[in-house]
């Protein structure tokens, strides 16, 4: 299978269905996207969306770059990695991934990171693979309520 990775810069009926079939894969309690929610990930200037396409032109994965400018430089943060089954261990992940970090260095971050629970072995596989290294770190939460 050979794979495309591209930036999106337009939503489509194709995106906001493709979208909401991978979203499951990663969190069973996120809410379906609508063109609206996508449109506002695709404007942001602090976020750029990557699809992942088969030789079928299907949309097989999906990865969010965020951008945020520290006193220390500007960082980047990978987001919502998510590979489809069908596609898994087909190279689309690591292919996402080094466009990412190809657009990151491009724009002058100094660096990326991400987080990924412990359980999602094969997940954390990849980000070894392509250079990310784990950090001795804590990782706090605050919940919201609304």
């Amino acid at each position: 299978m050979t794979i495309s990775v591209t930036s999106v810069s337009d939503v489509t009926p194709d995106l906001v269905e493709a979208m909401n079939r991978l979203l499951p894969e990663l969190s069973s309690s996120a809410s379906p996207l609508s063109a609206k929610d996508l449109r506002e990930i695709v404007d942001s200037p602090a976020t750029v969306l990557f699809i992942a396409r088969s030789d079928l032109q299907t949309i097989v994965g999906t990865l969010t770059l965020v951008f945020f400018r520290l006193p220390t430089g500007m960082r980047a943060w990978i987001e919502d990695v998510i590979v489809g089954p069908d596609a898994r261990g087909l190279g689309v992940g690591v292919a996402l991934c080094q466009t990412a970090i190809r657009h990151a260095a491009e724009s002058g971050a100094v660096s990326i990171d991400l987080t990924s629970r412990p359980s999602r072995v094969a997940a954390n596989q990849l980000y070894k693979k392509v250079g990310f290294q784990q950090r001795e770190t804590n990782v706090y939460r605050y919940a919201v309520t609304r």
